[in-house]
């Protein structure tokens, strides 16, 4: 007796794809510059993405802004059901204290 009936189907779960809100690395050898994003769970890090929704300069001195988020594309993004990573939940939750301030 097979359960083939019973399990999902490869085509029945592309219709249900899953959005990941997480960072896309850029910038030079040693001077990292991450792009946050919403994309599609099964694309590469640094590949294809669906919005970008802000950036992080985790090595900005001085003046620089190192953290900008578009909180409003961010909450749409997991109002449809987007999975931050812990480090972008980590950064939303700064930057939202940041701009109560």
């Amino acid at each position: 007796m097979t359960l083939r009936g019973q399990l999902p189907t490869r085509k029945s779960q592309e219709k249900y794809t899953v959005v990941s809100i997480r960072l896309s690395r850029g910038g030079a050898k040693k001077r990292p510059f991450y792009h946050i994003v919403a994309t599609d769970k099964r694309n590469r890090r640094d590949g294809r993405y669906l919005e970008r929704l802000g950036f992080f300069n985790p090595r900005a001195t001085g003046g620089e802004e190192s953290l900008r988020i578009d909180i409003e594309r961010v909450d749409y993004w997991l109002a449809k059901g987007g999975q931050p990573t812990d480090t972008v939940a980590d950064l939303v939750k700064k930057f939202r204290k940041q701009a109560a301030a």
